[in-house]
């Protein structure tokens, strides 16, 4: 008998639009209080703002860039219970700008974790398989830190708070190096991946830790280091690789679901972090892209088709379907391919 989620993804995840107003913003219709928003403006050049409830608010990181944690007192000031309350920062509220705003649902300021060798806060949501996890370094090589979620995670994004340095992406597609040692990529650049090492991911996660090395990244004497943690439901959530072919009429991707959210990454040449979603414009083949990795405004060129059981590439490009290229994707759905009652949802 096939397996469904027993919830709407739009409970966990879900993509606001917004205009900044330049004064004090009482946003709502995300629908819940979500614990994790990942903001950027649309139409001019301005950093990313990533905010969550264990870090609480005023404190930004941004995707695009290495630098430590920044405390920005007017930008999200309150998580609210169907949204978020902003200040009149410019990376997230200037005055008639327009915004997207990506937010996901774990369970508030966390709780303590006693699972691996470096104790963490954990706020984790097992039903939609996400946490964050904040723990503070101790430079020791192969160390493990409690995840909370109970299987094993298909993505962790990590960032030291304290001190510049580049956000690093274990994917579960990108495959290990030496034996057990997971390669990585780094979310705040366009390089391919990089062979892991001891120093990086000395292992790969299992069901209740992720391990990480001495490097200072991931592992700063006396940082406060960040860690998303993300894994498959089915029917909710995907993380997985296609192989281009490096024609317009490219690879169909798989879900299982319609998507609501696409990240796409080259695993094998430097390119950017393509992030879609159902709101910007949300039609095929209109399906308008941002950087995670840039400041850049939105982008327009017709990439990727959103389809009712996945996505289909529908262009050659080396960032997303050079011949033989390969790319790793995240996407969380707007809707299962076939829902709890056996129906079909539909392409846009």
């Amino acid at each position: 008998m096939a397996e469904y989620i027993s919830f709407q993804p739009s409970d966990y995840f879900n993509t606001t639009l917004y205009t900044g107003t330049g004064a004090s913003n009482a946003l709502t219709g995300v629908g819940f209080q979500p614990d994790f928003c990942w903001f950027k403006n649309r139409g001019t050049t301005n950093w990313h703002s990533l905010y969550d409830a264990v870090r609480g608010t005023t404190e930004a990181i941004a995707s695009n860039d290495n630098d430590a944690e920044e405390t920005r007192a007017n930008g999200l000031t309150t998580f609210g219970s169907d949204g978020f309350t902003l200040g009149d920062d410019a990376n997230v509220n200037a005055n008639t700008n327009t915004y997207v705003s990506w937010n996901w649902k774990a369970n508030g300021a966390g709780s303590a974790n006693t699972d691996g060798d470096i104790n963490s806060t954990v706020s984790v949501n097992t039903t939609a398989g996400f946490s964050i996890v904040k723990y503070t370094g101790n430079v020791t090589a192969d160390q493990s830190i409690g995840h909370g979620l109970g299987v094993t995670p298909k993505m962790i994004i990590i960032k030291n708070l304290d001190t510049t340095g580049s956000w690093m992406v274990y994917h579960h597609s990108l495959g290990y190096n030496s034996g057990t040692i997971p390669r990585f990529l780094q979310l705040d650049n366009n390089n391919a991946q990089n062979n892991g090492g001891t120093n990086d991911f000395p292992a790969p996660p299992t069901s209740s830790v992720f391990k990480v090395g001495s490097y200072s990244t991931m592992n700063g004497s006396g940082n406060d280091i960040i860690a998303y943690c993300f894994l498959e439901k089915t029917g909710y959530s995907k993380f997985g690789s296609y192989t281009g072919n490096g024609d317009g009429d490219g690879p169909f991707v798989y879900t299982g679901f319609r998507p609501a959210w696409v990240m796409i990454k080259s695993t094998t040449s430097a390119e950017g972090w393509f992030i879609y979603d159902n709101k910007r414009l949300g039609y095929n083949p209109d399906n308008n892209y941002v950087y995670a990795d840039d400041t850049a405004v939105e982008g327009t060129p017709d990439n990727i088709d959103i389809l009712s059981n996945g996505f289909k590439v529908i262009r050659y490009s080396s960032a997303f379907n050079t011949s033989g290229g390969v790319f790793i994707y995240a996407a969380f759905a707007e809707a299962p391919f076939v829902n709890s009652n056996g129906v079909p949802c539909n392409a846009r």
